[in-house]
């Protein structure tokens, strides 16, 4: 399977349910940008966000569906419990504390993720989320329009940590069917491994915790929805399917979003999983120097637009 490995983390998505307050944070405190307004291809009446690099690389996406109906997130076993984001360095991560503390972000403190220095933080609803030293690895294209300086910006996900009632189930999906491998291993008062595929390092690896003890997490607002992974292309995603399916996991067929194609299944740990391919890319609709300015739809969903404009509430004006 090495010629269609899968190659790291494509994107993840969360759900909020205040939009303009979600780009307002992403954009004006996290620094980064809005590539893509659009819509839930599935409920069309929600926004589908996204937020990433200057160009919007596979890798650097955070998403968000926003849901302003589901209750709060409440944590547990079975979720995706927190996102971890690429900073180039050590003087990145002082900067950041100064700069999340003057904008009043809550949860701010100094840790430690797969053995790296990392600052650990809540969005303002309760996501967590973490900002990690990558010891300066490429990656990301640096947004000239960010408030955030060039030197510091976040340059796409490290890794993301899992939470699960049963440790090996999902770690046999991990290693013998996604082509994970298993880095380190430590049992104190919980069992947790980091996980790396690919080219391993940032970008490439996942964290998994095995709490038998905490209920079962119901996703609401400031929760994770799913974690892509990367493959190529098309004859790659195929392949995979084909894998998944042969190992008795029920998957769905292949989806074109027209920016990517996707596919989805649960792992044994009841976390939602997409492969999804590394192109078109969100230039296929927009140029690059004007990306996430307007609503974007696919074409399927073209001929709708005036319906689905009507039903989406507006997003205030974010300041520069």
């Amino acid at each position: 399977m090495r010629e269609h490995e899968v190659l790291g983390i494509h994107h993840v998505t969360a759900v909020t349910g205040r939009a303009t307050e979600n780009v307002r944070f992403y954009t004006r405190v996290l620094g980064l940008r809005l590539v893509k307004k659009t819509v839930n291809q599935d409920d069309v009446s929600a926004y589908h966000l996204f937020y990433a690099d200057a160009v919007g690389s596979p890798g650097t996406d955070v998403t968000f569906f926003d849901w302003p109906y589901l209750p709060p997130h409440r944590s547990g076993s079975g979720e995706i419990a927190r996102l971890a984001l690429r900073v180039e360095n050590a003087a990145a991560l002082e900067w950041w504390v100064e700069w999340l503390q003057r904008h009043g972000v809550p949860g701010v403190e100094w840790g430690n993720y797969a053995g790296r220095q990392a600052v650990f933080f809540l969005d303002f609803e309760g996501q967590r989320l973490a900002l990690v030293d990558d010891g300066g690895t490429v990656g990301g294209t640096p947004w000239d329009r960010s408030p955030v300086p060039r030197a510091y910006q976040i340059k796409g996900i490290f890794g993301v940590s899992l939470v699960v009632r049963s440790f090996e189930p999902t770690a046999r999906v991990l290693t013998e069917l996604l082509g994970f491998r298993l880095r380190q291993e430590e049992r104190s008062r919980t069992r947790t491994a980091l996980f790396e595929v690919g080219p391993g390092g940032p970008g490439a690896l996942v964290v998994v915790e095995e709490r038998p003890d905490r209920p079962r997490a119901r996703l609401g607002t400031g929760g994770v929805h799913h974690v892509a992974f990367r493959v190529a292309d098309d004859a790659a995603h195929q392949a995979w399917r084909a894998r998944i399916a042969q190992a008795g996991i029920p998957v769905t067929p292949r989806i074109d979003r027209f920016y990517f194609r996707s596919l989805y299944f649960r792992e044994p740990g009841g976390i939602l999983f997409e492969l999804a391919t590394d192109g078109p890319g969100f230039a296929i609709d927009e140029d690059i120097a004007h990306l996430g300015e307007r609503l974007s739809l696919p074409p399927f969903l073209e001929p709708r637009r005036a319906e689905i404009e009507a039903n989406l509430r507006p997003l205030e004006p974010i300041e520069a």
